[in-house]
């Protein structure tokens, strides 16, 4: 008996919504967003303030003109998640964005899991640019902006998104100017300064700033390490481009739109942070650079003094696109987690006459002005990053497993894929009676070399498990890499073998999964090299998830207590897939019981 209730509660645990819309019913929000309304929304969540001051950080003390290099890395490092993401916006046209992804594929758990750190990230990002505004401008309205932009979220996605539109133009415009500036007033030799430049530079230097280091000079002063360092640090300027995938139930043609605006935001977010530093680091030396004020320092030093009151103006309409852009996609998951039942009911109520989640914006933008109000958010920042770097590799996970299952519209083949599996396992039984060697070689060979062109229960089922082996063994082999690198690259045999082994697995299961046959469903976008795409991009937020400091992970542990406490005590009894369940239940017979859950998400109604 005691058995028998772990299960079924271990069952209520990976129960995962289908695909399709529940009932076949339309979107309570309105469909009003075009790509070009998508992709502002990205460029603007995106490119943020940080535009404005991260490259002169990372430029002066980590990476000097390395610094297009390392926005070149971190680029490509975050498109291997906005493909994923790309794809399931093609395949999922809903609100929820990961949440909603994962609950589809892993299952309610770990969906709520994802769903309540995305809400974290949204309200520390909404909240720490709040600040920078309130304080840009604290004349005018205090610590209150987050209420202003609040109010004009409340009144509609399409109103919400011209302001960003003219907001994320505007701030195009500026960096534009910075960009052709830069070039106009630039020098070469800023790429390949030397010891000699240095001392002069320490000679006629004032007390304005202070000198930054030298390394070694050149191009690359700090080295191969400070240019995956600086990488490291430029990946989170590309954070944001996600909150586009939130905004699937309010896309006119989500299947098209999600994923060209995914791509283009990223495009253009690369090119305007490549532009940038660039130009900052042809201006002026690196070491040179005044970490708090780096543009408007960069324009005094080669005589265009006029030219920081323009910078001025790009920083603000930069933050302001930034909080909208946070604030746009957190009421959304809170409204796809309340319409599902994980959190309270009259959270998911929408506006009859501006069709927004009223109730969760207006709980959001509350929460975000409280936390902006009383609470110093420099050591939360790397909650953030938590949060947003798994969710990412959810997604991740989640396209590489969806992609391998079978077809969930098509009713009759499972049909008869369940009379086969019935009829079959009496000849199997007596082969495998009679030669058991046989059998088990018989079934690794169907493993790499299987029978079936299209995706079965049995293929798809193989791709989850070793799907979530991949995913210990790339853990435990980033947590090798973050924690005792120097033992590794200096030949200590048990952490060379223990990567060695460690690779060898991962190597093998990758193959086994690529060998799998995939789904052959159209769509507008896929992911190009499956398997190996997704499991670089998980592999990357995983080591990247291990630079953060036991103190953040302490936060974070809290933060979830607290959303372990909402979804045990409400969320998990209010399901909506409880309900769906128990009403098949039932009619069905008694075989209905005895399914394993990853049979029962494809037939949800």
């Amino acid at each position: 008996m005691l058995c028998q209730r772990v299960c079924q509660f271990g069952q209520k645990l990976v129960r995962r919504r289908p695909l399709e819309t529940r009932g076949g019913s339309e979107s309570h929000l309105a469909r009003c967003l075009s790509t070009m309304d998508l992709v502002a929304l990205g460029v603007g969540s995106t490119l943020g303030a940080g535009v404005y001051i991260l490259a002169g950080a990372v430029a002066k003390d980590k990476a000097g003109p390395a610094i297009v290099i390392c926005f070149l890395v971190a680029a490509l490092t975050s498109v291997l998640s906005g493909l994923c993401y790309a794809e399931f916006g093609a395949r999922v046209p809903c609100s929820g964005s990961s949440y909603l992804y994962s609950y589809v594929t892993v299952g309610q758990l770990c969906a709520f899991i994802t769903g309540w750190t995305l809400i974290l990230s949204y309200v520390i990002g909404s909240a720490s640019v709040a600040r920078a505004w309130s304080s840009a401008i604290d004349s005018m309205t205090g610590n209150h902006i987050s209420r202003v932009l609040q109010g004009l979220l409340v009144l509609g996605a399409s109103e919400s998104a011209l302001v960003t539109k003219i907001f994320t133009g505007m701030n195009l415009l500026v960096l534009s100017f910075i960009f052709l500036s830069g070039f106009i007033k630039g020098d070469v030799h800023h790429w390949k300064l030397t010891q000699q430049d240095y001392e002069l530079a320490k000679s006629g230097s004032n007390d304005t700033y202070s000198l930054g280091p030298l390394g070694s000079g050149g191009f690359v002063p700090f080295g191969f390490d400070g240019v995956l360092r600086g990488a490291a640090t430029c990946f989170y300027a590309f954070v944001g481009f996600d909150c586009i995938a939130t905004a699937g139930e309010e896309a006119r043609n989500p299947q098209r739109s999600i994923p060209l605006g995914i791509v283009i935001s990223l495009f253009i977010c690369f090119l305007a942070y490549f532009g940038v530093s660039a130009a900052l680091t042809l201006m002026v030396p690196y070491y040179q650079i005044h970490s708090d004020s780096p543009l408007p320092q960069a324009f005094l030093y080669v005589g265009w003094a006029p030219a920081r009151y323009v910078v001025a103006a790009g920083t603000l309409c930069a933050l302001s696109s930034s909080l909208l852009g946070a604030m746009f996609p957190m009421p959304r998951v809170i409204y796809a987690m309340a319409e599902d039942g994980l959190l309270f009911r009259c959270l998911a109520r929408v506006h009859v006459r501006t069709r927004t989640p009223i109730i969760a914006t207006v709980v959001s933008g509350t929460l975000a002005a409280f936390m902006a109000l009383l609470f110093e958010l420099s050591d939360l920042v790397d909650l953030m990053s938590i949060g947003t770097l798994l969710a990412y590799s959810l997604v991740a996970f989640s396209v590489l497993v969806l992609r391998y299952q079978p077809d969930q519209d098509l009713r009759k083949n499972e049909k008869t894929e369940v009379e086969i599996t019935e009829v079959k396992p009496e000849p199997e039984a007596s082969s495998l009676a009679s030669v058991p060697e046989a059998g088990n070689s018989k079934t690794l060979k169907s493993l790499c070399n299987p029978i079936n062109t299209i995706p079965t229960r049995k293929s798809g089922q193989t791709v989850y498990g070793c799907a979530l082996l991949l995913a210990l063994l790339l853990t435990i082999l980033c947590l090798i890499l973050a924690q005792w690198p120097s033992n590794l690259f200096s030949g200590d045999p048990l952490c060379t073998t223990s990567a060695g082994l460690l690779l060898l697995l991962i190597f093998g299961i990758t193959f086994i999964i690529w060998r799998q046959p995939q789904n052959p469903t159209p769509l507008n976008f896929k992911v190009p090299a499956l398997p190996v795409l997704p499991l670089m991009s998980i592999f990357v937020n995983i080591y990247l998830m291990m630079q953060m400091t036991p103190r953040t992970w302490a936060q974070f542990g809290i933060w979830m207590l607290i959303g372990f406490a909402i979804y045990f005590g409400y969320g998990i009894w209010h399901s909506m897939e409880k309900t769906n369940d128990e009403q098949p239940r039932a009619s069905s017979s008694q075989t209905a019981d005895k399914s394993v859950p990853s049979a029962e998400f494809p037939h949800r109604k």
